[in-house]
């Protein structure tokens, strides 16, 4: 197959830029799995805008300050200014936010953040951006999207990225040849045993990024989310209780039903401070409890949480809830610019696949979908403007070493798994 771009994930960053390209130019998007599996869909909490000027500095500084100040201040900057016209493009695609009486946009606060500066959908409001952008690209004639097809490798010429070796469904190979490829495929949570992502997010773009010596950064950089909802079953993907719960007063309760900490610090501060109540109480959990939100807007804010700790037999309404810290984000990833452009030529990331340094050390509440967007438009436009590619379908690739589709994985997951220890030591 041949195509003008190749993007490798169908999240919001792989939809948006796609739809930010010309009509002219012939796109192809990859889904792992179902459209509908990407991380993209489960942010619960909102998206991050700067409501006007005078919140800027504050907006800046909670970002800074969450990241442990290691963050890239022009990517920081670029993102905060950034966010206006980036909801002005999803409420034409369609996308709802809520809204006061008088119509006005609605916002909310979450850890970390000084200001109410998000807005949201119900507490999906993931699910409400993707769906959108996704009807919006299956409108396209220029965009084919291809479900259940794994890219499993980049083919090369030289320093120049050429297209993909991808798996489909049934385990058939087959190589893809693109003028430019984005890698958007999401983060690492597939490696752990606790996490809130899909547990096909493995780290392709980065493991792939590691084989052929493109640059990564702080890719021991992972976070973890202070409040997942306690499951015994090990192999069950956990269940984020969103920012914002906190954030509209719910509180933290060790296992004497005492409060211990304030519930908006900074995730991985929250989480450490979870833990070491969760060593003294020798507890594998401690207790979240949503008495102090008024019960229409536990009903109104947040139903698909409400319906979940339903259907696992709690009642949020009369009763705490368990909660554990889990693996939740990767700030870390392939090494890009504000453009997305990687160190190899025509390949670019986006979305949670790469680091252009906004998070810094640890990412803010709800900036993730606002990044993820941002930077994604802005790599469609550095792709609309750079000089025009060639297929390269002269490069024939030997398809054997792929075949193993297990080993294949292994062998990746241990190159990131042995990489991020090299970092951390």
């Amino acid at each position: 197959m041949k195509t003008d771009v190749l993007i490798a994930g169908c999240g919001c960053a792989g939809l948006y830029c796609a739809l930010q390209l010309p009509e002219e130019t012939q796109i192809l998007i990859l889904a792992k799995g179902d459209v509908t599996q990407s991380d993209s869909f489960l942010a619960q909490g909102g998206i991050c805008m700067l409501r006007d000027e005078s919140d800027y500095a504050g907006y800046y500084e909670d970002t800074m300050r969450a990241g442990h100040y290691e963050n890239n201040p022009a990517s920081v900057e670029v993102m905060i200014r950034s966010s206006q016209d980036t909801i002005q493009d999803l409420m034409q695609y369609g996308v709802s936010f809520h809204r006061e009486a008088d119509g006005s946009l609605s916002f909310t606060r979450e850890g970390g953040h000084s200001a109410k500066r998000i807005l949201f959908h119900e507490d999906m409001t993931g699910k409400e951006i993707t769906e959108k952008l996704l009807s919006a690209a299956r409108g396209r004639k220029n965009i084919t999207i291809r479900e259940h097809c794994a890219m499993t490798d980049i083919i090369c010429d030289g320093n120049l990225c050429c297209g993909a070796v991808v798996r489909d469904g049934s385990g058939a190979l087959s190589v893809i040849y693109a003028k430019d490829t984005v890698f958007a495929c999401g983060g690492i949570g597939g490696l752990y045993r606790h996490s809130t992502n899909y547990r096909q997010l493995t780290g392709d773009g980065v493991a792939i990024a590691l084989a052929h010596g493109i640059a990564v950064e702080h890719i021991n950089y992972v976070q973890i989310h202070p409040t997942t909802l306690y499951s015994e079953q090990a192999d069950e993907r956990s269940f984020l209780i969103s920012e914002s719960v906190r954030g509209e007063g719910a509180v933290l309760y060790n296992a004497k039903k005492e409060r211990f900490v304030d519930e908006l610090l900074p995730r991985d501060v929250l989480t450490e401070k979870i833990h070491e109540q969760m060593e003294k109480d020798h507890m594998p959990y401690v207790w979240l409890s949503m008495e102090h939100i008024p019960r229409e807007e536990i009903k109104g804010h947040f139903p698909n949480i409400v319906e979940h700790c339903r259907k696992k037999g709690y009642d949020v309404f009369c009763e705490c809830i368990p909660v554990v810290p889990a693996q939740h984000y990767f700030m870390g990833g392939i090494q890009v610019d504000l453009s997305g452009r990687t160190s190899m030529k025509r390949l670019y990331a986006v979305g949670e696949t790469a680091c252009n340094g906004v998070h810094g050390k640890n990412r803010l509440a709800s900036n993730s979908l606002l990044e993820s967007l941002v930077f994604a438009k802005r790599a469609a436009k550095a792709i609309a403007k750079s000089p025009a590619g060639r297929l390269k379908e002269d490069i024939k690739p030997d398809l054997e070493p792929y075949r193993n589709e297990a080993a294949l994985a292994e062998r990746y997951k241990n190159n990131i798994l042995k990489e991020i220890a090299r970092f951390n030591s």
